[in-house]
Protein backbone atom coordinates (compact mmCIF):
# COMPACT_ATOMS: atom_id res chain seq x y z
CA UNK A 1 0.00 0.00 0.00
CA UNK A 2 2.81 2.36 0.86
CA UNK A 3 4.59 1.76 -1.86
CA UNK A 4 1.92 2.23 -4.16
CA UNK A 5 1.06 5.49 -2.47
CA UNK A 6 4.92 6.40 -3.07
CA UNK A 7 4.53 5.60 -6.39
CA UNK A 8 1.51 7.91 -7.17
CA UNK A 9 3.12 10.39 -5.39
CA UNK A 10 6.31 10.57 -7.74
CA UNK A 11 4.30 9.85 -10.75
CA UNK A 12 2.33 12.88 -9.49
CA UNK A 13 5.45 15.26 -9.45
CA UNK A 14 6.25 14.88 -12.98
CA UNK A 15 10.06 14.93 -14.41
CA UNK A 16 12.33 16.80 -12.61
CA UNK A 17 13.48 19.88 -14.98
CA UNK A 18 17.24 20.00 -15.40
CA UNK A 19 17.53 23.42 -16.39
CA UNK A 20 15.91 24.59 -13.11
CA UNK A 21 19.61 23.78 -11.06
CA UNK A 22 21.35 25.97 -13.71
CA UNK A 23 19.21 28.67 -13.74
CA UNK A 24 19.46 28.64 -9.81
CA UNK A 25 23.32 28.72 -9.89
CA UNK A 26 23.32 31.53 -12.39
CA UNK A 27 21.42 33.68 -10.04
CA UNK A 28 23.68 32.82 -7.02
CA UNK A 29 26.89 33.80 -9.46
CA UNK A 30 25.07 36.76 -10.53
CA UNK A 31 23.46 38.04 -6.73
CA UNK A 32 27.19 37.67 -5.60
CA UNK A 33 28.47 39.33 -8.24
CA UNK A 34 26.19 41.85 -7.34
CA UNK A 35 26.78 41.86 -3.68
CA UNK A 36 30.53 42.07 -4.79
CA UNK A 37 30.01 44.89 -6.77
CA UNK A 38 28.05 46.87 -3.84
CA UNK A 39 30.85 46.40 -1.28
CA UNK A 40 33.57 47.44 -3.58
CA UNK A 41 32.30 50.57 -4.19
CA UNK A 42 31.06 51.02 -0.90
CA UNK A 43 34.67 50.47 0.13
CA UNK A 44 35.83 52.84 -2.51
CA UNK A 45 33.12 55.33 -0.78
CA UNK A 46 34.97 54.66 2.71
CA UNK A 47 38.76 55.37 1.05
CA UNK A 48 37.59 58.60 -0.44
CA UNK A 49 36.22 59.92 3.16
CA UNK A 50 38.48 58.60 4.99
CA UNK A 51 41.67 60.04 2.64
CA UNK A 52 41.94 63.83 4.10
CA UNK A 53 41.19 62.59 7.58
CA UNK A 54 44.19 60.18 7.12
CA UNK A 55 46.18 62.99 5.49
CA UNK A 56 45.28 65.46 8.72
CA UNK A 57 46.29 63.17 11.06
CA UNK A 58 49.82 62.05 9.38
CA UNK A 59 50.22 65.96 8.91
CA UNK A 60 49.80 66.71 12.64
CA UNK A 61 52.44 64.63 13.63
CA UNK A 62 54.51 65.37 11.20
CA UNK A 63 58.04 67.53 12.06
CA UNK A 64 58.51 70.48 10.19
CA UNK A 65 61.39 69.04 8.11
CA UNK A 66 58.66 66.16 6.66
CA UNK A 67 56.21 69.08 5.71
CA UNK A 68 58.75 70.52 3.51
CA UNK A 69 60.03 67.57 1.67
CA UNK A 70 59.28 67.23 -1.91
CA UNK A 71 58.44 63.43 -1.10
CA UNK A 72 55.60 63.19 1.68
CA UNK A 73 54.91 60.11 3.11
CA UNK A 74 52.04 58.54 4.75
CA UNK A 75 53.65 57.70 7.65
CA UNK A 76 55.64 60.31 9.66
CA UNK A 77 59.65 58.69 9.82
CA UNK A 78 59.76 60.96 13.66
CA UNK A 79 56.75 61.40 15.25
CA UNK A 80 56.35 64.36 17.26
CA UNK A 81 54.10 66.30 19.54
CA UNK A 82 55.60 69.38 18.54
CA UNK A 83 52.77 71.09 16.23
CA UNK A 84 50.06 70.33 19.44
CA UNK A 85 52.15 72.34 21.58
CA UNK A 86 53.00 74.91 19.43
CA UNK A 87 49.31 75.15 18.64
CA UNK A 88 48.11 75.59 22.20
CA UNK A 89 50.61 78.35 22.84
CA UNK A 90 49.84 80.39 19.45
CA UNK A 91 45.97 80.04 20.07
CA UNK A 92 43.70 80.07 23.04
CA UNK A 93 42.24 76.60 21.73
CA UNK A 94 40.75 75.57 24.88
CA UNK A 95 38.90 78.74 25.18
CA UNK A 96 37.34 78.46 21.57
CA UNK A 97 36.62 74.64 21.92
CA UNK A 98 34.11 76.08 25.72
CA UNK A 99 32.99 78.29 23.38
CA UNK A 100 31.75 76.11 20.26
CA UNK A 101 30.76 73.69 23.00
CA UNK A 102 28.45 75.82 24.42
CA UNK A 103 26.81 77.21 21.19
CA UNK A 104 26.85 73.36 19.71
CA UNK A 105 25.35 71.90 22.70
CA UNK A 106 22.69 75.19 23.07
CA UNK A 107 21.41 75.09 19.67
CA UNK A 108 21.11 71.03 19.92
CA UNK A 109 18.87 70.95 23.32
CA UNK A 110 16.84 74.03 22.34
CA UNK A 111 16.29 73.06 18.52
CA UNK A 112 15.01 69.58 19.64
CA UNK A 113 13.09 71.28 22.41
CA UNK A 114 10.95 73.59 20.27
CA UNK A 115 11.30 71.16 16.98
CA UNK A 116 9.47 68.07 19.27
CA UNK A 117 5.96 69.84 19.38
CA UNK A 118 6.12 71.14 16.21
CA UNK A 119 6.97 68.38 14.71
CA UNK A 120 4.52 66.66 16.45
CA UNK A 121 1.50 68.98 15.33
CA UNK A 122 2.41 69.05 11.76
CA UNK A 123 2.46 64.98 11.41
CA UNK A 124 -1.28 64.80 12.95
CA UNK A 125 -3.00 67.79 11.64
CA UNK A 126 -3.21 67.68 8.10
CA UNK A 127 -4.35 71.40 7.29
CA UNK A 128 -2.93 74.59 6.25
CA UNK A 129 -0.60 75.29 9.12
CA UNK A 130 1.27 71.80 8.11
CA UNK A 131 1.24 72.89 4.77
CA UNK A 132 2.56 76.23 6.00
CA UNK A 133 5.50 74.56 7.76
CA UNK A 134 6.16 72.62 5.18
CA UNK A 135 6.82 75.20 2.80
CA UNK A 136 9.24 77.30 5.50
CA UNK A 137 11.41 74.00 5.58
CA UNK A 138 11.33 74.00 2.19
CA UNK A 139 11.68 77.52 1.50
CA UNK A 140 14.21 78.09 3.95
CA UNK A 141 16.80 75.73 3.04
CA UNK A 142 17.30 77.49 -0.15
CA UNK A 143 18.71 80.84 1.17
CA UNK A 144 22.10 81.38 1.01
CA UNK A 145 24.21 82.75 4.04
CA UNK A 146 25.23 85.82 2.11
CA UNK A 147 21.69 86.33 1.61
CA UNK A 148 20.15 86.65 4.60
CA UNK A 149 23.54 87.82 7.08
CA UNK A 150 22.62 91.43 6.85
CA UNK A 151 19.64 91.45 7.75
CA UNK A 152 20.14 89.34 10.97
CA UNK A 153 22.92 91.37 11.85
CA UNK A 154 21.04 94.20 12.07
CA UNK A 155 17.81 92.56 14.36
CA UNK A 156 20.74 91.03 16.57
CA UNK A 157 22.35 94.40 16.85
CA UNK A 158 18.69 95.82 17.91
CA UNK A 159 18.45 92.99 20.80
CA UNK A 160 21.64 94.08 21.41
CA UNK A 161 22.97 90.73 20.95
CA UNK A 162 25.78 91.25 18.61
CA UNK A 163 29.43 89.37 19.85
CA UNK A 164 27.67 87.07 22.51
CA UNK A 165 27.79 83.71 22.57
CA UNK A 166 23.60 83.93 23.12
CA UNK A 167 23.18 86.07 19.70
CA UNK A 168 24.69 83.05 18.20
CA UNK A 169 23.13 79.99 19.73
CA UNK A 170 19.91 81.89 18.41
CA UNK A 171 21.03 82.10 14.78
CA UNK A 172 21.83 78.47 14.85
CA UNK A 173 18.60 77.36 16.51
CA UNK A 174 16.48 79.24 13.77
CA UNK A 175 18.81 77.90 11.38
CA UNK A 176 19.12 74.11 12.04
CA UNK A 177 14.91 74.09 13.12
CA UNK A 178 13.62 73.75 9.63
CA UNK A 179 15.62 70.27 9.29
CA UNK A 180 15.06 69.02 12.44
CA UNK A 181 11.17 69.91 12.35
CA UNK A 182 10.92 67.82 9.23
CA UNK A 183 13.29 65.36 10.22
CA UNK A 184 11.55 64.45 13.61
CA UNK A 185 8.06 64.90 11.49
CA UNK A 186 8.89 61.68 9.82
CA UNK A 187 9.41 60.11 13.05
CA UNK A 188 5.77 61.15 14.20
CA UNK A 189 4.38 59.74 11.41
CA UNK A 190 6.15 56.38 12.01
CA UNK A 191 4.65 55.95 15.59
CA UNK A 192 1.24 54.09 15.38
CA UNK A 193 -2.07 56.58 16.01
CA UNK A 194 -3.73 53.97 18.15
CA UNK A 195 -0.91 54.33 21.10
CA UNK A 196 -2.35 57.39 21.11
CA UNK A 197 -6.02 56.45 20.65
CA UNK A 198 -5.04 54.04 23.72
CA UNK A 199 -3.65 56.62 26.03
CA UNK A 200 -7.06 59.15 25.63
CA UNK A 201 -8.86 56.23 26.13
CA UNK A 202 -7.34 56.07 29.72
CA UNK A 203 -7.93 59.95 30.00
CA UNK A 204 -4.47 61.50 28.69
CA UNK A 205 -4.12 64.67 27.88
CA UNK A 206 -2.20 65.52 24.30
CA UNK A 207 0.49 66.97 26.11
CA UNK A 208 0.60 63.98 28.42
CA UNK A 209 0.47 61.65 25.24
CA UNK A 210 3.30 63.62 23.87
CA UNK A 211 5.78 63.37 26.98
CA UNK A 212 4.27 59.86 27.85
CA UNK A 213 3.87 57.84 24.53
CA UNK A 214 4.92 59.62 21.99
CA UNK A 215 8.54 60.91 22.88
CA UNK A 216 9.93 57.70 24.43
CA UNK A 217 8.99 56.04 21.05
CA UNK A 218 11.21 59.04 19.05
CA UNK A 219 14.51 58.38 21.08
CA UNK A 220 16.26 57.59 18.28
CA UNK A 221 14.67 60.59 16.16
CA UNK A 222 15.24 62.36 18.66
CA UNK A 223 19.16 61.60 19.08
CA UNK A 224 19.81 61.67 15.35
CA UNK A 225 18.39 65.60 15.40
CA UNK A 226 19.88 66.83 18.16
CA UNK A 227 23.65 65.37 16.53
CA UNK A 228 22.84 66.93 13.28
CA UNK A 229 22.24 70.18 15.42
CA UNK A 230 25.24 69.96 17.25
CA UNK A 231 27.30 68.82 14.11
CA UNK A 232 26.10 71.61 12.31
CA UNK A 233 26.78 74.26 15.14
CA UNK A 234 29.97 73.04 15.74
CA UNK A 235 31.82 73.26 12.56
CA UNK A 236 29.63 76.74 11.34
CA UNK A 237 32.17 79.23 10.32
CA UNK A 238 30.63 81.89 8.52
CA UNK A 239 27.95 82.95 11.27
CA UNK A 240 30.21 82.83 13.91
CA UNK A 241 33.10 85.12 11.77
CA UNK A 242 30.67 87.88 11.30
CA UNK A 243 28.46 87.84 14.71
CA UNK A 244 31.85 87.62 17.41
CA UNK A 245 33.95 90.20 16.92
CA UNK A 246 36.21 89.87 20.45
CA UNK A 247 38.97 86.77 20.69
CA UNK A 248 37.46 85.27 24.13
CA UNK A 249 34.03 85.02 22.15
CA UNK A 250 35.06 83.01 19.03
CA UNK A 251 34.28 79.90 18.40
CA UNK A 252 36.93 76.52 17.01
CA UNK A 253 36.38 77.33 13.15
CA UNK A 254 36.98 81.10 13.55
CA UNK A 255 40.20 80.32 15.62
CA UNK A 256 41.73 77.87 13.46
CA UNK A 257 41.98 80.63 10.35
CA UNK A 258 44.74 82.87 12.76
CA UNK A 259 46.98 80.40 11.81
CA UNK A 260 47.10 81.66 8.70
CA UNK A 261 49.77 84.33 7.66
CA UNK A 262 49.35 87.58 6.48
CA UNK A 263 49.79 86.72 2.88
CA UNK A 264 47.85 83.18 3.14
CA UNK A 265 50.74 81.06 3.74
CA UNK A 266 49.27 78.41 6.25
CA UNK A 267 51.57 76.97 9.20
CA UNK A 268 50.52 73.37 8.23
CA UNK A 269 51.94 71.67 11.39
CA UNK A 270 50.17 73.51 13.90
CA UNK A 271 46.76 73.90 11.64
CA UNK A 272 46.89 70.21 10.89
CA UNK A 273 46.89 69.70 15.06
CA UNK A 274 44.21 72.17 15.83
CA UNK A 275 42.13 70.76 12.78
CA UNK A 276 42.48 67.24 14.16
CA UNK A 277 41.78 67.80 17.43
CA UNK A 278 38.57 70.02 16.51
CA UNK A 279 37.28 66.73 15.03
CA UNK A 280 37.52 64.74 17.58
CA UNK A 281 34.04 65.77 19.43
CA UNK A 282 32.39 65.06 16.43
CA UNK A 283 33.71 61.60 15.70
CA UNK A 284 33.43 60.87 19.55
CA UNK A 285 29.83 61.96 19.88
CA UNK A 286 28.79 59.88 17.13
CA UNK A 287 30.75 57.00 18.33
CA UNK A 288 28.69 56.95 21.74
CA UNK A 289 25.34 57.86 20.15
CA UNK A 290 25.20 55.64 17.42
CA UNK A 291 24.24 52.58 19.45
CA UNK A 292 20.95 54.74 20.77
CA UNK A 293 20.15 55.88 17.43
CA UNK A 294 18.90 52.25 16.02
CA UNK A 295 18.01 50.99 20.07
CA UNK A 296 14.76 51.68 22.19
CA UNK A 297 12.13 51.98 19.07
CA UNK A 298 9.55 50.29 22.11
CA UNK A 299 10.81 52.23 24.73
CA UNK A 300 7.15 53.97 25.30
CA UNK A 301 4.57 51.15 24.01
CA UNK A 302 4.82 49.42 27.17
CA UNK A 303 1.94 51.23 29.55
CA UNK A 304 2.99 50.57 33.41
Amino acid sequence: MRRGLMGRGLMGRGPVKRGSGRRESTGLRTGGAARAGQYLALLAYLVFLAFPFAWLISTAFKPARELGSLHPTWIPEQPTLDNFRQAFDEQPLLQAAANSLIAAVGAAVISVVIATPMAYVMARHRGRLATAATGWVVVSQAFPFVLVIIPLFLVLKNLHLINSLGGLVLVYVVWSLPFALWMLAGYVRAVPTELEEAAAVDGAGRVRTLVSVVAPLLAPGLVATALFAFITAWNEFFFALVLLKTPEKQTLPVVLTHFLGAEGVADLGPLAAAAFLATLPSLVLFAFIQRRITGGMAAGAVKN
